[in-house]
Order: structure tokens, then C-alpha cells, then sequence
């Protein structure tokens, strides 16, 4: 029987069928090592994060009653947006102090909140914000204002709803709140920082939750201390 003569298809491959297979295997076998590896960065990211978290939150609360006179001009945002600068009265506290922890029970949320709203500081805390009444100066008055961020620390502030309470420890005790309004604003609209009339806690976060980027709005959680 006479061997085929015939010329190749174009474009064919002489390649033997076992030679390809092999080449696969080796793209697939690295394709699977990229993967492991992004999964293991990923993982000790996880870890290093979560010790970092625990170990503020272990740190003891010290007290400080002083109050700041409000004079921000933008609300705190995503990292790299402008931060407060705070005034005499907040930079006598040493940046990333550990005031309080704030927890909202109904949503899951506990956090640690530190002195300062830097991008270090809210990258691994809650912060609060520099030109607000200080958590812990427990009086008739004040807004205490506390800024996270919306993917890590105050992600469970988006399923919050009026009538949700609040809690916030510091070494003078727990103080109790109840949301009575949430809104959306810009980040202008820092008379949401204001001095009230009753003890107020307002929190800061950015909005929408879910935007790729620096957000361009701020979403607010204020809520009334309860008597008790």
C-alpha cells in the first residue's frame, strides 16, 4: 500500500497530537501555580489584617474629656481624598490613640476607634474625626464624629435603619444612642458635624458603598443619646 502523498491542509500542524497535549499541561500546571500564589497573598493578607484589628482592640482606653470646636471644611472619604486637619484641642491627643469602641449590634458592626481620620488610621480602624466632641467628654451637648471606611470598617452600616442603637465604650463608661436619621450628602456638607443640642453621635462613611474609586458622596448615620 503506497504511503499518502497528499500535501498538508493548509495551515496545518505536523505536531504530534502528544507533543500539544504536554504544551497544555504546562500552561495549565503554571496557570494553577499564579493562582495558588494569589491565593496564598490573599490569605496572609487576611490574617495580618485581622491581627491588626485585634490587637488595637485590646489596647486599654484611656480617658480624655476635651472637646474640639468643629472646623472641618471637607467630611473624611476614601484614601487619598483630603483628610481633617484638626485643631489645638484634638492634636493634644496622639494620633491613632485608642478612645473607644463603637458596636450596632443589629448589623454586625464592632469596631475600634482610634484618634484621627488619616488614610493610616482608617485603613485598620474606625477614626474619629479630629474637630468633633471627643468620645468620652459624656455631657448634655456635642456631636462625636466617627469616620470608616464603607468596604472594611462601616461595610454593615449599609443595611443600618432608624430606630437602630448604637453603643460607644470609653474608660468613662457606655453611652447608648438611637439612629434617628440617616442621609446622603457631599462632602462639603460638614454641618452635619455641627454642635447639637443633645449628645449626638454621627457617623461617616462613603457612598455609594458599592462605587469602584474614590465615592463621591458621604453616607451619614446620626443618632440621640438614650437617657438611661
Amino acid at each position: 500500500m503506497w504511503p499518502d502523498s497528499s500535501p498538508h491542509p493548509l495551515g496545518a500542524t505536523s505536531e504530534p497530537e502528544p507533543a500539544i497535549a504536554a504544551r497544555l499541561i504546562q500552561v495549565a500546571r503554571g496557570v494553577e501555580h499564579v493562582l495558588f500564589l494569589m491565593a496564598f497573598a490573599l490569605g496572609l493578607w487576611a490574617v495580618l489584617s485581622a491581627a491588626e484589628r485585634q490587637f488595637y482592640a485590646s489596647l486599654p482606653v484611656p480617658a480624655d474629656g476635651a472637646r474640639a470646636a468643629p472646623v472641618t471644611d471637607v467630611l473624611p472619604g476614601d484614601a487619598g481624598t483630603h483628610a481633617a486637619a484638626g485643631d489645638a484641642a484634638s492634636r493634644s491627643l496622639a494620633p491613632g490613640t485608642w478612645l473607644a469602641r463603637l458596636e450596632a449590634p443589629r448589623v454586625g458592626l464592632t469596631a475600634t476607634v482610634l484618634e484621627g481620620s488619616t488614610d493610616d488610621i482608617l485603613a485598620r480602624a474606625a477614626g474619629h474625626i479630629e474637630d468633633t466632641t471627643l468620645p468620652g467628654d459624656i455631657g448634655t451637648s456635642g456631636n462625636i464624629g466617627i469616620a470608616g471606611h464603607r468596604d472594611t470598617t462601616f461595610r454593615p452600616l449599609r443595611h443600618v435603619q432608624v430606630g437602630d442603637m448604637l453603643s460607644l465604650r470609653t474608660a468613662d463608661g457606655t453611652r447608648r444612642y438611637r439612629v434617628n436619621r440617616t442621609l446622603i450628602v457631599e462632602p462639603e456638607d460638614v454641618h452635619v458635624l455641627d454642635p447639637t443640642g443633645r449628645p449626638t453621635l454621627t457617623l461617616v462613611t462613603c457612598y455609594p458603598f458599592t462605587f469602584l474609586g474614590h465615592a463621591p458622596k458621604r453616607f451619614i448615620v446620626q443618632a440621640e443619646a438614650v437617657q438611661e
